[in-house]
């Protein structure tokens, strides 16, 4: 069985393969697939349900259980969330292997599988993927038009020793 951190790297290859037998339009065919058979019926469904909060409920639950290093903001009455990774587990694994290159567009799944189920909901999603060589990226998912938009938001985040029962 392939453990969690061999299949980063096969991803990786997964990715370069596809790329090699298709083009770059394989490899966008290949994310869309999984983000319609996987992302959506997760992700979409909160979305669905919880509006804004749902992305904050996915994104907790995920990425803490990459063991990332992110801040999240949400901001409920402004329609406005974002995730500010500031060190990718799984491209961080990617960038100290010596003995294979990343796939050269590694991250770019991230925005193909979100942004797939996200704008159909009415979001407006914005990524900076220009820190990805650090293994850091940007997210900001807005109702706002302008995903640009500088909105003031609260910061949230869960209390250090939550009180028993929460």
């Amino acid at each position: 069985m392939i453990s969690c951190t061999e299949f980063i790297p096969a991803y990786s290859e997964l990715y370069r393969y596809l790329e090699d037998l298709g083009g770059a339009d394989a490899v966008m065919d290949y994310w869309r697939y999984v983000s319609d058979v996987y992302v959506a019926c997760r992700l979409g469904n909160l979305v669905k349900e919880k509006g804004i909060m749902g992305c904050w409920e996915y994104w907790d639950k995920a990425l803490n259980e990459e063991a990332a290093d992110f801040a999240m903001e949400v901001d409920e009455e402004a329609g406005l969330f974002t995730i500010d990774m500031r060190y990718c587990p799984s491209k961080g694994r990617l960038l100290e292997l010596e003995h294979m290159e990343p796939y050269h567009d590694y991250c770019g799944h991230c925005d193909v599988l979100y942004r797939r189920v996200l704008e159909p909901e009415g979001f407006v999603c914005y990524a900076d993927m220009s820190r990805t060589d650090k293994a850091a990226c940007f997210f900001r998912m807005t109702r706002q038009e302008n995903p640009l938009l500088v909105t003031p938001h609260r910061k949230m985040s869960k209390p250090k020793n939550p009180a028993p029962g929460d």
